[in-house]
């Protein structure tokens, strides 16, 4: 049901290759991907790889990752990254969960974004639209997003893991919304055991649907 509302879903953050994917997944904690996609053209341009990137001025990273706030920790996090990423692998983004984690500021979900995206690598994204949504679902009780991960891994084919977390993430920034989701106007309302926490009225549920990710 979720497939056939978001025909389209898909990862909303620009990329070229696995290299962006990471950093504009590093630089998407605390900021919208529409605000990351705003600044990704500008700090590609300046450190198109992994070598470059890690040879950067810090003061001119830090002007082009400013608007993205917490620029200081983020121009930390990206250097380092592309430190170890020319010191361990020649450069180039490693496509295991293993290898990915070990890199400085690199977490299961990002880890899990790069290698569902970038790499066809089957892997579920847990970030807080997906963990509200599973446990609205009755899913899982778990709160801890490894936990959450696990759980969420013994219901669905692994083949499936990327779309669904596309699905999950989709659902939950356009109308299953944390504080007062769209129940009135939503496709598994009828399945979902958390029905009513939101206005069940269809007119007033349409009014919070959002056409699109978060500004």
């Amino acid at each position: 049901m979720l497939a056939e509302t978001y025909p389209d879903a898909g990862c909303e953050l620009d990329f070229d290759n696995p290299f962006e994917l990471l950093v504009v997944t590093v630089l998407s904690a605390q900021t919208t991907d529409r605000r990351v996609n705003t600044a990704r053209p500008a700090i590609f341009a300046a450190y198109p790889d992994a070598r470059a990137m890690a040879a950067a001025s810090r003061e001119h990273l830090e002007q082009l990752v400013g608007p993205l706030g917490f620029f200081r920790a983020k121009t930390e996090s990206l250097l380092k990254l592309s430190a170890a990423l020319v010191a361990d692998h020649d450069g180039q983004v490693p496509a295991t969960l293993d290898e990915l984690v070990k890199l400085p500021g690199v977490g299961r979900k990002t880890a899990n974004v790069v290698l569902g995206n970038a790499f066809d690598v089957p892997g579920l994204t847990v970030d807080t639209h997906f963990g509200r949504l599973v446990r609205r679902l009755g899913w899982t009780d778990e709160t801890d997003p490894v936990k959450v991960e696990f759980a969420i891994a013994d219901l669905f084919p692994k083949r499936d893991w990327t779309m669904l977390s596309h699905h999950l993430i989709w659902h939950g920034r356009r109308r299953c919304h944390a504080k007062k989701p769209a129940c009135g106007a939503c496709p598994v309302a009828r399945l979902c055991p958390s029905y009513g926490e939101g206005p069940t009225d269809p007119v007033a549920a349409a009014a919070l649907i959002k056409t699109q990710g978060p500004a």
